[in-house]
C-alpha cells in the first residue's frame, strides 16, 4: 500500500522539485542580471529596460499560450519551454564572454527567455493541481506545498545569488539559472508521467472533438481565449484580487528590480547586502506562507488577507527611507514578508473555490497573466522615475501608492463573498426561511461557476496551506 500511495505521488514530487529548481536559478539570476546591466552601464533606466524585456513577453505569453498548452500537453509544454529558456539564458554569458554581447542581444535573449517561461509556467500552473489529484493529495495542501517550495527557493537564491554574485561574477550566476532550466526539463520529463486531459484530471478541459464545435484553429483558439475572459470578468471577487494583485506585483517588481540594487549601491556597496535582503524576504515569506496555511482554517479570510497585505507591503518602502544601514532594513523586511507571506494561502483557495474544472488550466494562466501585467512596467517606470526625480522621492510615491491599494479589502464590499463555501453555506441555511411553504435555499439559490466546481475540489478542507503561492492562480510575488 505504501509503495502504490509513493508512485501516485511521484508525479507531484517530481514537479515540485522541478520547480525548487528553477525558482532557485530564477531567484539567483534576478539579482545578477540587474547588478550586470548596473555595473556595465551605471543607468537605472536601462536595468529597467531589461527587467521590461523579459516580463512583457512573459506575461503576453500567459494570456495566449494557455490554449496551445491544453492542446501540445501539459507535460510536453513545460518540457520545451524550459529547454528554451535554457538555452536563451545560456547565450548570455556566453555572448559576454566572445564579446558580442551588445544591449540589443541583451535585450533580445531577456525577451526570449520571457517568452517561453511564460508558456512553461502556464503549463505548471494546471501541472500542480493534475499531479496532485492523481496522488490524492488535496488541492489546498498541494498549493500550501507549491508555496513552500517557492519560498524555499527565494529563501536560498537571494543570498547565494549575493555570494556568487560577489565570488565569482554575475555572467557565472545567469550561466547557473541556464543549468537549472535544463535540469527542471529533465526531471519532468522522467519523471512526470501519466498525465491526461480527460481520464484522471478532473480539472483540465475535455478532449477536444468530444466538446468542442468544429472551425479553424485560430477560431478554436478564440473561443478558448474567449472563455476564459469571460468567466475573469464576471467574478467580482476573483477580478478584485487580481485586480489588487496586479498592482501589488507592478510595485513590488520595481522595488526588487531596480529601487533596492540602487539603494544598496547607494547606501552599502555590496552585493552581498543585496542577497542578504533578498534572503530575509524569502525567510520571512516562507514562514508566512507556513503561517497562513496553519491560519486559514482558524480565522476569517478577508481578515488574514487584509491585514496580511496592510502590514506585508507598504512598510519596505518607507524603512529604506528611514535607514541607512542594513540591520534596520533586514528586520522589516522579514517581519513584513512573514505577513505578506500569509496571503497567498487565502488566494490560492480561494482561486480553485471559485474556477470550474473544465476552465482551470486555461483560466489560471490568464489569471495569473492578469495579476502580473503590472510587473514588467513597474521596473521600466522605476528606473526611469529614479533617474528622472530621484530614488527617495520614487521610494516614497511607490510606498504611499502601496498603502491605499492594500486598504482596498477594508472598503470595497465585494471582498465580503472572500469565504469558505463551508461558512458560506452556513449563512445560507440561517438566512433561509422557515415557514412551511417557503421555497427551499437549494430552489431558490441559482447556480454559480463556483458552485459548479465538483466537491472533489472545493471540499478539501485539509487546510494545510500565496507569490502572487501555490499552482499559480493570481499571487503577490
Amino acid at each position: 500500500m505504501t509503495g502504490s500511495v509513493s508512485r501516485r505521488r511521484a508525479p507531484f514530487a517530481a514537479l515540485l522539485s522541478a520547480y525548487a529548481v528553477s525558482v532557485l536559478g530564477t531567484t539567483m539570476s534576478e539579482l545578477a542580471i540587474p547588478w550586470f546591466v548596473l555595473t556595465t552601464t551605471g543607468s537605472a533606466a536601462k536595468t529597467g529596460l531589461v527587467a521590461f524585456a523579459e516580463m512583457a513577453p512573459y506575461v503576453l505569453a500567459q494570456v495566449l499560450a494557455g490554449p496551445i498548452v491544453d492542446r501540445a500537453g501539459l507535460r510536453r509544454s513545460f518540457v520545451a519551454g524550459n529547454i528554451a529558456a535554457a538555452l536563451a539564458v545560456g547565450a548570455i554569458p556566453v555572448m559576454y564572454a566572445a564579446g558580442s554581447l551588445s544591449f540589443g542581444v541583451l535585450l533580445a535573449l531577456v525577451a526570449v527567455a520571457g517568452s517561453v517561461r511564460g508558456a512553461a509556467d502556464c503549463a505548471n500552473s494546471a501541472l500542480v493541481p493534475a499531479t496532485a489529484t492523481v496522488g490524492h493529495i488535496p488541492l489546498e495542501r498541494a498549493a500550501g506545498l507549491n508555496s513552500g517550495a517557492n519560498r524555499t527557493a527565494l529563501l536560498l537564491g537571494a543570498p547565494l545569488g549575493g555570494v556568487l554574485i560577489t565570488l565569482t561574477s554575475s555572467t557565472t550566476v545567469v550561466a547557473a539559472d541556464a543549468a537549472t532550466f535544463a535540469v527542471a526539463a529533465v526531471v519532468v520529463a522522467v519523471f512526470v508521467r501519466g498525465i491526461r486531459p480527460g481520464t484522471t484530471v478532473p480539472h483540465q478541459s475535455p478532449p477536444v472533438d468530444a466538446t468542442r464545435p468544429t472551425g479553424s484553429a485560430i477560431r478554436r483558439y478564440g473561443r478558448d481565449l474567449a472563455e476564459g475572459l469571460r468567466f475573469i470578468r464576471g467574478d467580482r471577487l476573483l477580478l478584485g484580487i487580481v485586480t489588487m494583485v496586479a498592482v501589488a506585483n507592478l510595485l513590488d517588481q520595481g522595488m526588487s528590480a531596480v529601487l533596492l540594487p540602487v539603494w544598496v549601491r547607494r547606501e552599502l556597496h555590496s552585493a552581498t547586502a543585496l542577497g542578504l535582503l533578498g534572503g530575509a524576504l524569502g525567510l520571512g515569506a516562507l514562514i508566512g506562507s507556513l503561517a497562513g496555511a496553519w491560519l486559514g482554517p482558524r480565522v476569517p479570510r478577508r481578515a488574514l488577507y487584509g491585514f496580511g497585505f496592510l502590514l506585508g507591503a507598504a512598510p519596505r518602502f518607507f524603512v529604506l527611507l528611514l535607514a541607512s544601514s542594513l540591520a534596520p532594513v533586514l528586520v522589516v523586511f522579514f517581519v513584513a514578508d512573514t505577513f505578506g507571506g500569509s496571503v497567498n494561502s487565502v488566494i490560492g483557495a480561494t482561486s480553485y473555490e471559485r474556477i470550474p474544472p473544465h476552465l482551470q488550466a486555461r483560466v489560471l494562466g490568464m489569471i495569473k497573466a492578469s495579476a502580473y501585467v503590472g510587473i514588467p512596467f513597474g521596473a521600466l517606470v522605476a528606473g526611469f522615475a529614479a533617474d528622472a526625480v530621484g530614488l527617495d522621492t520614487t521610494i516614497a510615491v511607490a510606498g504611499v501608492c502601496y498603502l491605499v491599494t492594500t486598504l482596498t479589502p477594508f472598503v470595497f464590499p465585494a471582498w465580503r463573498d472572500m469565504r469558505r463555501p463551508a461558512d458560506a453555506a452556513l449563512d445560507a441555511r440561517s438566512a433561509a426561511p422557515t415557514t412551511a411553504d417557503a421555497t427551499p435555499i437549494a430552489d431558490a439559490t441559482p447556480t454559480t461557476a463556483a458552485d459548479s466546481t465538483p466537491s472533489a475540489v472545493v471540499s478539501t478542507h485539509d487546510r494545510v496551506g500565496g507569490s502572487l503561492p501555490l499552482p499559480d492562480p493570481p499571487t503577490r510575488s
